[in-house]
């Protein structure tokens, strides 16, 4: 089949969006991208590991705009010719739209002209996540920005599309709770990693020899408040004074690292907590075989309860206990892989506690990593993960009468 894949933001990179058209080149698909190129890459036209991507002039305006995608009727209503012509010139047998923003106008035009197979892939829950963002908290986007509307918004996309796919089972109970729509309708694809790829990355001896000879709490990806990176920190006070030559590794950065880092000096931990700012992916197994244990203390919300994280499969590819807090979809992976312990979301105290527990108990801290690996091997990894999509498309084409 020859696959439209839409993506509403430059490409590369997205890894999500390369895994599963990579997966459906592999299965014998041809996957053709059109992006809103933001970052003005070039060329226009361009193959990148067998994807087609087709790059659409995308200005500041239409950037700005996109923010009130679903107030505001103009970022669909410029989209719809480019689509309309995108369609037109690649003639595909299916319509496969990432995350809600670009999806009205990609409907839009399907309905109108083609009614094509259109499947609707949300990497996030986007209106919930929304109200976490820091720039919507002040003027004049709080007052601008409907989270209700955008609500209501996903709601009739997930009506209008003929699949769903979403990260988790625990998403997907969400949505048909919410849409009514039966269960049948919806697909779970984690965000798994490729552990072959992972373990490819050389690792970088400068960044291993700067772990102190104590106890080093690893934490990779963004690290905005909403992420319990302030949890671990005020955890940080309890774990330094059993431990004096431990540290939090902070490998990441958000628009909120100075709220973050006034906290730190507040509780005198200056000496205890690094932050390391962006890394490039390739040096996180480096980060992280520097680890004792690594984290992932996201505070509770209906986002956070019902997605995955890349940084939980990374840190099991790399063979470290996890310490994880009690958002359902984390939890359910953590304990059945056994590789590590839960606490409750944004309670420093219980955090302390797991992280003195690996701590006094490495033997248990290393059956954890063993564990996590195996179960990365066995069948968290986007071999296994695919293949839910992969069948999809499979059943589509026989469907559609494709040889």
């Amino acid at each position: 089949m020859r696959i439209a894949f839409f993506l509403d933001q430059s490409f590369p990179p997205d890894s999500r969006v390369e895994n599963e058209a990579h997966s459906l080149i592999q299965a014998g698909h041809q996957v053709h991208l059109f992006s809103l190129n933001y970052k003005k890459l070039s060329p226009s036209r361009v193959t990148i590991n067998g994807i087609e991507v087709y790059r659409c002039k995308a200005g500041k305006l239409l950037y700005k705009a996109s923010a009130l995608a679903y107030e505001w009727g103009y970022f669909h209503n410029s989209l719809r010719e480019p689509i309309k012509e995108f369609i037109e010139e690649i003639r595909p047998d299916a319509l496969h739209v990432h995350d809600m923003l670009l999806a009205k106008a990609v409907m839009d035009v399907n309905d109108r002209y083609y009614r094509l197979p259109l499947t609707l892939d949300l990497h996030e829950n986007r209106p919930e996540i929304m109200q976490y963002y820091p720039h919507l908290q002040k003027f004049p986007a709080k007052h601008l920005v409907k989270i209700d509307l955008w609500k209501s918004a996903q709601n009739e996309l997930i009506r209008r599309a003929d699949k769903v796919v979403m990260v988790t089972p625990e998403a997907i109970d969400v949505a048909v709770r919410d849409t009514q729509e039966p269960r049948s309708k919806f697909l779970a694809v984690a965000n798994t990693i490729s552990p072959e790829i992972y373990w490819n990355y050389p690792i970088d001896t400068k960044v291993v020899k700067r772990f102190k000879k104590g106890f080093d709490v690893v934490y990779v990806g963004d690290t905005g408040l909403r992420r319990g990176t302030d949890t671990a920190v005020r955890a940080m006070q309890k774990v330094v004074k059993y431990i004096p030559q431990a540290q939090l590794v902070l490998v990441g950065k958000s628009t909120e690292d100075s709220q973050l880092k006034q906290l730190v000096a507040d509780l005198g931990l200056g000496a205890h907590v690094l932050f390391e700012g962006w890394q490039d992916v390739s040096l996180f197994p480096s980060y992280i075989k520097g680890a004792e244990v690594c984290i992932s203390p996201l505070h509770r919300n209906l986002h956070h309860d019902t997605t995955l994280a890349n940084k939980l499969f990374q840190y099991m590819a790399g063979e470290r206990a996890v310490v994880a807090s009690d958002c359902p979809a984390q939890v359910s992976v953590v304990n059945k892989a056994k590789a590590g312990l839960i606490f409750e979301a944004a309670n420093h105290e219980q955090l302390a506690t797991c992280l003195l527990e690996l701590y006094n108990n490495p033997t248990l801290a290393r059956e954890f990593g063993e564990n996590g690996k195996k179960a990365v091997e066995s069948e968290y990894n986007w071999d296994c993960t695919a293949k839910s999509l992969i069948n999809y498309y499979t059943q589509l084409s026989e469907a559609l009468n494709f040889p």
